[in-house]
This record gives C-alpha cells, sequence and structure tokens, in this order.
C-alpha cells in the first residue's frame, strides 16, 4: 500500500456513498489548488489523466 492509498481509503470510507460530478470534482480540485498552489503541478497531471481514460493502455 502507498501512503497516498490512506488518503484514498479515507476518501472512499467517508464519502463513498455520496454522488459526484465531475463538475463538482473539478471545482474541488480548484478550490484545493487556490488553497495549495504548490501542488498545481499535479492536480493538473491527474485531471489530464482523469479526462483521458482511453490514452492509458492499463485502462
Amino acid at each position: 500500500m502507498y501512503f497516498t492509498d490512506r488518503g484514498i481509503e479515507e476518501l472512499a470510507d467517508r464519502r463513498g456513498e455520496e454522488t459526484l460530478t465531475f463538475e463538482g470534482l473539478a471545482d474541488a480540485m480548484r478550490a484545493f489548488v487556490d488553497v495549495h498552489p504548490e501542488f498545481e503541478v499535479a492536480v493538473e497531471r491527474l485531471a489530464t489523466w482523469l479526462a483521458r481514460p482511453d490514452d492509458d493502455p492499463d485502462l
């Protein structure tokens, strides 16, 4: 298990029953980058990866 899996597991445990749109996710990611601009590149890469799943042969 990667260290980041702990946060992912907490997210699934706490919010896993909720419904979220991609627009809602995009808003949350923008808000996160506003507070933590040092993570802008990582968030941008994640957003691009989520937007283009067909480009990844492992999916």
